[in-house]
């Protein structure tokens, strides 16, 4: 089976639960940040939030993004590493329920979580516990997969440690070798503080799509109107998206500006908004859409995204609501 993307990045599984400010503030960690802690930390805060309603799924950046694809009807594929604990066991069922193949062997130790405390104001502050995500390496790299598809993406928190960060070069070589476009998401404005000259390499390099938000794009480019940004982008990557939030977003493809409109909802949690875009378009341009019609459809399932609880489609797109999209 041929692929339309190819997932390289954390393997986690996500624990939703709505808080009030107050039980947040208990906690004492930075409201509506991601936060990475340790198992033993990771226990307590379970602690904390036992007895309430928890919305548990397979989750992490690139693995929302791919779950994304194969809800649209796309073909994906994903490589993150998982313990052989229940946790590990519920990620790969979940993964694969949704049609994604995944065929990286658990090893010993625990999975990762990250647990998304959700406030009234739809702010999410999420405390990620790695586990043995973090130890994804070269070797789990499979390069008769990834060379059967069109896109691999790649998320940029893997660049914030080994072997991960291998992994995903890897990953990235492997793609340019067997003609594999690559897609990378810079996916925190933290990583640039530190990984700022790689990433700019890499946009000037094997990068033919880049996912960013505002944010990052000023961190990346010194500049700060959005449109300004993503023309700077451009000078290096073929193909830019640049999300705005609720005010859309910008594409650049074949040094075109393409403005793609917000879809006004009202907000009840930000989580996986910019993964489920990277999804829309991802699965767009690998299935005979425009870049603008990819646009509104990573622009609308985004708006669904937010206007809901979790990183996970509950009223997913039909083949009707694509087809609408593309007229």
């Amino acid at each position: 089976m041929s692929l339309d993307v190819y997932g390289v990045g954390n393997a986690l599984v996500d624990m939703q639960v709505s808080v009030s400010d107050e039980t947040l503030e208990t906690l004492k960690f930075a409201k509506g940040i991601m936060t990475l802690v340790d198992e033993e930390t990771q226990q307590q805060v379970l602690g904390k939030i036992s007895g309430m309603s928890v919305n548990r799924c397979a989750g992490g950046s690139a693995a929302n993004t791919i779950v994304g694809v194969a809800d649209f009807g796309g073909r994906a594929a994903y490589v993150g590493k998982v313990g052989q604990d229940e946790v590990g066991q519920f990620f790969l069922d979940d993964m694969r329920k949704l049609g994604v193949r995944i065929e990286v062997q658990p090893s010993e130790g625990q999975s990762g979580t990250c647990v998304v405390l959700i406030t009234d104001d739809a702010q999410r502050t999420m405390l990620t516990s790695l586990g043995v995500s973090a130890t994804l390496s070269p070797d789990d790299i499979v390069e008769a997969e990834l060379r059967e598809a069109k896109y691999v993406y790649v998320e940029g928190y893997l660049f914030a440690g080994e072997p991960t960060r291998t992994a995903a070069l890897k990953a990235i070589e492997v793609a340019k070798r067997n003609g594999v476009k690559v897609a990378f998401t810079v996916s925190d404005p933290f990583l640039i503080q530190y990984h700022r000259d790689e990433f700019i390499k890499l946009i000037e390099g094997p990068v033919d799509l880049l996912f960013c938000n505002l944010e990052e794009a000023r961190a990346l480019t010194g500049k700060h109107d959005a449109v300004d940004c993503a023309h700077e982008i451009h000078r290096h990557a073929e193909n830019v998206a640049l999300t705005l939030g609720g005010d859309g977003s910008i594409l650049m493809h074949e040094g075109e500006t393409i403005p793609i409109e917000g879809v006004p909802v009202k907000a009840i949690d930000t989580t996986g908004a910019g993964d489920m875009y990277a999804a829309g378009i991802l699965y767009g341009i690998t299935n005979g859409m425009s870049w603008k019609q990819a646009g509104h459809l990573a622009s609308h399932a985004a708006g669904r995204i937010v206007s809901q609880l979790g990183a996970r489609l509950k009223n997913r797109f039909t083949e009707a609501d694509i087809q609408a999209l593309m007229e």
